[in-house]
């Protein structure tokens, strides 16, 4: 082994060890994937991740600065091939390999840097931050999963890009108060979150529920190697959704709705009979 093929593997464990510390429920479905798509998961989650940490819990630094030399960073890394950001050189090496397009990198960078000044949104910017921070994240996973199959990457985008949205829907849902309280976010176009109405939470749900709907049917035509993986994803978070459904409005404003570790075990086995017997 050479030593360069040595960093790639003390990389790659960065990127693993991000993941697995800081989403127990999200390393969990990627270890349900086929073992070729992991670590690329792994490294798409990582630059993620970590922008994500900047803008969200850097409180005492300056978060436009760090990430706009993060951001930086990650051109440099693809261009280069290579970075000493262990984070960043994993993910090149999965954004070259699958070719994910910059595109989307922009996008996502895009709503992170929103959040930096954002309290409240608009229609419009709403979608546009959904589709920066949620929907590009889908289409880079899709793009490793589909690994070079334009066609069924086509067919797929759409339901990829729904999935995306429905997870960060909820997880708004779930994480209002810390983000109203905590971060004076508002991401939820014409809402009053200090006069939130129960009529309001159901037409975000379903909003959320068509979004849901959607994605299912896309999860049903993804290759194998991805699709149970994804399957047990979307039924957690499916599962969450369902607990914030039966949570009164004003409920969801002092707690954050968690979905406990023996419902999650009761979900992957269930998710794997139906899987067994082809029952998506």
């Amino acid at each position: 082994m050479s030593t360069f093929q040595l960093y790639n593997q003390v990389t790659a464990t960065a990127s693993r060890q991000t993941t697995t510390m800081y989403s127990s429920s999200f390393s969990s479905a990627i270890k349900l994937l086929h073992a070729d798509l992991r670590q690329p998961i792994y490294d798409v989650y990582g630059l993620v991740r970590f922008a994500d940490e900047i803008v969200d819990t850097f409180h005492d630094y300056d978060k436009a600065t760090l990430l706009a030399n993060f951001k930086k960073d990650t051109y440099t890394a693809i261009e280069q091939g290579v970075s000493l950001n262990p984070i960043l050189h994993r993910f090149q090496i999965t954004f070259r390999k699958y070719n994910i397009g910059i595109d989307l990198v922009e996008a996502f960078f895009n709503s992170m840097e929103m959040d930096l000044s954002n309290q409240t949104y608009t229609i419009d910017s709403y979608q546009k931050y959904i589709y920066g921070s949620a929907e590009v994240v889908g289409l880079m996973c899709l793009h490793i999963f589909c690994d070079g199959d334009n066609a069924k990457f086509a067919a797929l985008k759409p339901s990829a890009q729904r999935l995306g949205a429905a997870f960060q829907k909820v997880n708004f849902l779930r994480d209002i108060k810390a983000d109203f309280e905590g971060l004076s976010r508002l991401y939820f176009p014409n809402c009053d979150f200090t006069n939130f109405k129960e009529e309001d939470k159901i037409l975000i749900e379903q909003d959320i529920q068509s979004d849901f709907e959607a994605a299912l049917e896309g999860i049903k035509i993804l290759p194998l190697k991805a699709r149970f993986g994804v399957y047990v994803a979307y039924k957690y978070y499916y599962s969450l959704y369902k607990k914030i459904k039966k949570t009164k409005h004003h409920s969801i404003l002092k707690m954050r709705i968690r979905i406990p570790d023996y419902r999650k075990f009761l979900i992957l086995a269930n998710a794997g009979i139906r899987s067994q017997l082809n029952l998506f």
